[in-house]
C-alpha cells in the first residue's frame, strides 16, 4: 500500500477549522523558506493585525503563524521540535528590511494525533511550561522564543474539530458523522475543496468505518451531496463526448445515439470517480448515483 499523503489533508482541515475567518487570513501551503527545498507545511498570515480568530486553534495566532503537521509515522522528538523553531527563525530573517517581521508577531503550531509524552518531559526539564489551554491544545511558555502550541488531535473537542480528528487511521465513527453533517452545509468552492482533501485521505485510511457510515441513508445522502459538483461535471463531460462521437460517425441518428452512449459514458465515469475518490465498491457508487439495480450488471461488465 502506498504511503498516505497526510499533509494536503491537514492543510485542508486547518483551513476548514479557520473558515469563519477565511476573509481575514492568507493561507500559504508549503511555504518556501529558501530557493532550496526547505518548506514549512503551512503559513497563515493575518490581513489585519487586530483580527480576532474565532476558532480556539487560532487564539494564539499573531500576524505570522507557522503550522507544522505530523502525520502518522512522523516523529515529534526534541530535534523535530527545534527544527520547526528553526523554520520560524529563518522566516523571521526573510523580511525585506531589518526586523520587518517582529519575533513577537510570530506563532508556531504543531499538530499531531497523539500526546508527545517524551517531548513534553524534555521541555519541562528545560524550564518550558506546558499549559493545557483547551482540550487537546497545549501552550508552551517560559524559556522560549515564540508563542507555541502543540495540538493533540485525538484530544480535541469532537463537536468543534471533527476535521482534524478524522485525519488518522483509527477515526471514530461519531467524528466522521459529525464532519459529514457539518460539511453538508458548505457551499463555498474553497470550503468544498478543503472538505474533498480531508475526505480523500480519511476515507483511504478508514475504509471499514466509512463502509458503516455509508450504510446509513442520511450519511450516504451527505456524501452524495458533497460529490454533487464532481458528479455533474462527469455527467456533462460524458454527454458531450457521446454527442461528439455520434457526429463523427456521421450516421443519420448519430447525435441521438451519441447522447445514449454519452449517458452510459457519463454514468461510467461518475462510477469510476466515486470508486476512486471515496474507495467505494461499484455497487455502492451506483447506489449513490441512483442507478436502477437492474442496470448494475451492464456497468459491471464495462468497468
Amino acid at each position: 500500500m502506498s504511503k498516505i499523503q497526510w499533509h494536503p489533508a491537514f492543510c485542508g482541515a486547518t483551513e476548514w477549522e479557520l473558515k469563519d475567518n477565511k476573509n481575514d487570513l492568507i493561507f500559504e501551503r508549503e511555504y518556501n523558506l529558501s530557493k532550496k527545498p526547505l518548506q514549512m507545511d503551512m503559513l497563515v498570515i493575518k490581513k489585519q493585525a487586530g483580527t480576532t480568530i474565532k476558532n480556539e486553534i487560532g487564539k494564539i495566532f499573531r500576524g505570522h503563524n507557522i503550522i507544522e503537521f505530523k502525520g502518522e509515522g512522523d516523529s515529534l522528538s526534541i530535534d523535530d521540535f527545534y527544527k520547526v523553531l528553526g523554520y520560524a527563525c529563518i522566516y523571521k530573517s526573510l523580511g525585506d528590511r531589518v526586523n520587518k517581521i517582529a519575533s513577537e508577531d510570530i506563532s508556531i503550531t504543531i499538530i499531531r494525533n497523539s500526546y508527545p509524552t517524551e517531548l513534553f518531559k524534555i521541555l519541562k526539564s528545560s524550564e518550558i511550561n506546558v499549559e493545557n489551554a483547551y482540550a487537546g491544545i497545549y501552550y508552551l511558555t517560559g524559556n522560549i522564543l515564540f508563542p507555541i502550541q502543540i495540538i493533540v488531535a485525538r484530544e480535541l473537542d469532537s463537536d468543534k474539530h471533527s476535521s482534524l480528528r478524522i485525519l488518522t487511521s483509527n477515526a471514530e465513527e461519531k467524528d466522521i458523522r459529525k464532519f459529514l453533517t457539518d460539511a453538508r452545509l458548505a457551499s463555498n468552492p474553497g470550503d468544498l475543496h478543503n472538505i474533498d482533501a480531508v475526505l480523500q485521505v480519511s476515507v483511504t485510511a478508514n475504509r471499514q468505518t466509512y463502509d458503516k457510515v455509508r450504510g446509513d441513508d442520511t450519511m450516504c445522502q451527505a456524501l452524495r451531496e458533497l460529490m454533487k459538483d464532481e458528479i455533474e461535471q462527469e455527467l456533462k463531460k460524458g454527454l458531450e463526448q457521446g454527442i461528439e462521437q455520434g457526429i463523427e460517425q456521421g450516421i443519420e441518428r448519430g447525435i441521438e445515439q451519441g447522447i445514449e452512449r454519452g449517458t452510459e459514458s457519463t454514468r461510467l465515469n461518475a462510477i469510476k470517480s466515486l470508486m476512486k475518490k471515496l474507495k467505494l465498491t461499484a455497487e455502492q457508487a451506483m447506489d449513490m448515483l441512483d442507478i436502477p439495480k437492474g442496470e448494475y450488471s451492464k456497468y459491471l461488465t464495462m468497468l
